[in-house]
């Protein structure tokens, strides 16, 4: 036989000596090293569940796509349509208009900006106001409940100088639909 112990030259005893220490010695490096460890596969299988989970949701959101498209052309158009050229006379008008309703008096404008994103143009313009606070609240709320697509961003207002009425600047932004990029192909004679 070839027995890596046998060439060692040991007696029975010892030989038992050298296989119980490399048990005890494999035994502590197992507790050391291997034993800590056993949570972790409980632990991946967790994230494995998620990120099956997570895939799944995906596939099914993809799958969805066709209809969200169909969703999204839908949508637009169903926007209100108003020319680029007009957007910002047709944001100053809903906004006179409304306050001349509600009783609200605007006592200054500053400058309108303009901010885009994918789907939207967004026109920004701050009103100062003067009213009372009835009148505020109903132009401020005829604003948000009418399809006007505006929105107050921000609001700050103090009593004026006899305290019967509120002065304050208002935020306004209004939301514009971007026009839909024709696809017409250019033919060459």
């Amino acid at each position: 036989m070839n027995n890596p112990l046998d060439k060692l030259n040991l007696r029975p005893f010892e030989k038992r000596l050298v296989v119980g220490v490399a048990v005890v010695v494999f035994i502590v490096l197992n507790a050391w090293f291997v034993w800590p460890h056993f949570k972790d596969w409980g632990e991946m299988k967790n994230r494995l569940d998620g990120a099956r989970s997570q895939v799944k949701k995906y596939n099914k959101t993809i799958a969805s796509a066709r209809g969200l498209d169909k969703k999204v052309k839908e949508m637009q158009a169903e926007g209100t349509a108003v020319s680029a050229e007009d957007q910002a006379n047709q944001f100053l008008l809903t906004v006179n208009n409304q306050a001349s309703v509600s009783g609200v008096n605007i006592t200054g404008i500053s400058r309108q900006s303009t901010v885009t994103n994918g789907f939207f143009l967004e026109q920004l313009q701050t009103f100062s106001v003067s009213a009372r606070d009835e009148q505020l609240v109903d132009f401020l709320y005829s604003l948000g409940s009418s399809d006007s697509i505006i929105r107050a961003r921000g609001l700050s207002l103090r009593p004026n100088g006899t305290r019967q009425e509120l002065n304050g600047n208002i935020d306004l932004v209004a939301s514009y639909q971007k026009n839909p990029v024709s696809k017409t192909t250019a033919k060459i004679p």
